[in-house]
């Protein structure tokens, strides 16, 4: 039974690296695509591009077996500011809920370590509305959180937050932290939260970046939206939080 297991593990090591070259093979495509598309469209231009870096990023895991499910995308509200809150078990967690909520042009709260050295993915977070974070330094964000809950509340766009902080590896929730949500919902008083459950993402990071695991299927569930300003910021922590692990199945 170990020799098995140890064979099987052996395997994933070429699988690995054909999916990690075909990501590369991607990332370095499209990025002039993106470069381009910034330059002649703007905004919109650069969204989409990144829409389909998320798209060809799921169809890379693909190598590693992995298959996706997105459950009840018709309770997102529209035409409304929202607040996506989800937990966050691995980087399969943000391509996910970029493509198959693309029509809600996403931004996200993330680390800054991202916006260096990554093709395509870096030049997206830099010049879109995404708000990046010195984890050592969290005040730094505080204006550029608050500028982004202005945006989407003004232009009725959507916000995606982790409130972890930082990916678990086990897929056991940690603590969710407040700050961030809280500026959101006070210069957003008209936004939506939309809680979202990642189910297995973390199963494929499970040894590490290399090799990965292979064969999971990652599930993303919606759950009922609720508006910021019927509730006071605790019960808002309180109902996402609740609605977010509960639905964690480990």
């Amino acid at each position: 039974v170990n020799n098995l297991k140890i064979m099987k593990k052996i395997l994933l090591y070429p699988i690995t690296l054909l999916y990690y070259l075909a990501y590369l093979v991607v990332l370095c495509t499209i990025h002039p695509i993106q470069w381009v598309s910034f330059k002649l469209f703007g905004e919109s231009g650069l969204q989409k591009s990144f829409d389909y870096t998320a798209y060809f990023t799921m169809k890379c895991t693909h190598i590693l077996g992995a298959r996706y499910t997105f459950e009840n995308r018709e309770l997102v509200p529209k035409n409304v500011p929202i607040i996506f809150v989800a937990n966050h078990q691995s980087l399969l967690d943000t391509a996910g809920i970029i493509w198959y909520l693309r029509q809600f042009k996403v931004a996200f709260v993330t680390k800054k370590e991202l916006g260096k050295g990554i093709p395509a993915i870096s030049y997206n977070l830099r010049h879109n509305k995404y708000v990046l974070i010195d984890r050592s330094n969290p005040k730094q964000a505080i204006p550029q959180i608050k500028s982004l809950a202005e945006y989407i509340e003004k232009e009725n766009r959507s916000a995606v937050i982790f409130p972890e902080g930082t990916r678990s590896k086990t897929g056991v929730p940690l603590e969710f932290a407040q700050s961030g949500m809280k500026i959101l919902c006070k210069y957003a008083p008209s936004a939506y939260i939309v809680p979202i459950t990642i189910n297995n993402s973390w199963k494929v990071y499970q040894y590490g970046y290399f090799p990965l695991s292979v064969g999971h299927h990652i599930r993303f569930t919606v759950h009922k939206s609720f508006k910021v300003s019927d509730f006071t910021f605790a019960e808002i922590m309180e109902k996402t939080e609740k609605a977010i692990k509960d639905n964690i199945k480990i």
